[in-house]
């Protein structure tokens, strides 16, 4: 039976931690639940507490001073703070299945493989509105693909996406990518994703059969659309300096920068601007000087590509 910390970043999420924690200490698999509390001010930290009365596997973290850190840095001090073989996380408003790890436990005595995704699903506890129907879907991959073809769907959503609650990590696998991105407000997830992807070897597990369950409530992230809006070109800036730093094929810098001019042109900046970011951008990443990419994406061949192909298709 492989052994697995579970991670959970919290910031007043009082009335769905309970449950989120609860979920935890029913699997066998699980040998310690960190909870990082992030500042909360209100009763999170108390819930917490009092849970760890009946089980000392619960452990509870906070930062320097008690203060807010943000999702990226509460999941790294988990990271740090574990000690497990194993890695999994659990936003503090969702929970585990009974048969979270029950795969898992299989496929990962393969020591070649470096994770697992599983599917999530989600559980209302709000009223839907018609800008939501896009974000309420099963968390999955429709088929299982080789670890070599999973970036290339889960990219552009070709069969589906991932989601962190459904993934199952050696601990090895940060040593090689690095912790999440303290830079990214949102889509930080998206970030280790994507590195994940890129990089290790991750295999398909329950995706047929959801295993965690993600809570839809007034206060969810990805209802904050102009935020998104700002972070996605940042997230690929990211991705791309990094890939470069890790010598990935050209290839996959080229997938990664299409999508990168796919989200700052939603920006409607000017020409110009655009053109002072590109070179503000390759000045910062010099790898791409020597790249025929460094032209391909120059905002204007961009842009008259984009308009010749609006006048002639």
């Amino acid at each position: 039976m492989i052994s697995v910390s579970v991670i959970i970043p919290a910031f007043n999420v009082q009335d769905f931690i309970k449950k989120a924690i609860l979920s935890t200490l029913q699997l066998d698999e699980v040998s310690e639940v960190l909870i990082i509390d992030d500042g909360s001010t209100d009763n999170t930290y108390k819930v917490a507490l009092e849970l760890q009365k009946g089980d000392k596997r619960i452990k509870i973290f906070h930062h320097p001073g008690k203060l807010n850190r943000g999702r990226s840095a509460s999941r790294n001090l988990g990271i740090i703070k574990s000690s497990s073989e194993y890695i999994a996380f659990l936003d503090a408003d969702d929970f585990y299945l009974a048969n979270r790890f029950k795969k898992d436990n299989v496929l990962l005595q393969d020591a070649s493989i470096d994770g697992t995704y599983n599917s999530v699903g989600y559980t209302l506890y709000r009223d839907i509105k018609p800008s939501d129907e896009q974000h309420l879907k099963i968390a999955t991959l429709k088929n299982p693909v080789s670890p070599e073809e999973l970036f290339e769907n889960i990219i552009s959503s070709k069969l589906g996406y991932l989601h962190l609650n459904g993934l199952t990590l050696k601990r090895s696998v940060f040593k090689s990518i690095g912790l999440f991105n303290t830079d990214l407000v949102v889509a930080e997830d998206s970030d280790l994703i994507f590195k994940l992807a890129l990089k290790q070897r991750l295999v398909a597990s329950s995706i047929y059969d959801v295993v965690a369950e993600r809570g839809i409530h007034t206060e969810n992230v990805f209802t904050k659309s102009d935020m998104y809006k700002q972070y996605n070109p940042k997230l690929f800036e990211s991705l791309v300096s990094w890939a470069l730093k890790n010598n990935l094929k050209k290839n996959k810098i080229d997938t990664l920068l299409n999508w990168q001019w796919f989200y700052k042109f939603e920006q409607e900046k000017t020409i110009g601007a655009y053109s002072l970011y590109w070179l503000t951008f390759i000045f910062k990443n010099p790898r791409l000087m020597l790249s025929v990419l460094a032209i391909k994406y120059f905002p204007i061949v961009r842009l008259r590509k984009s308009l010749f192909s609006r006048l002639y298709n």
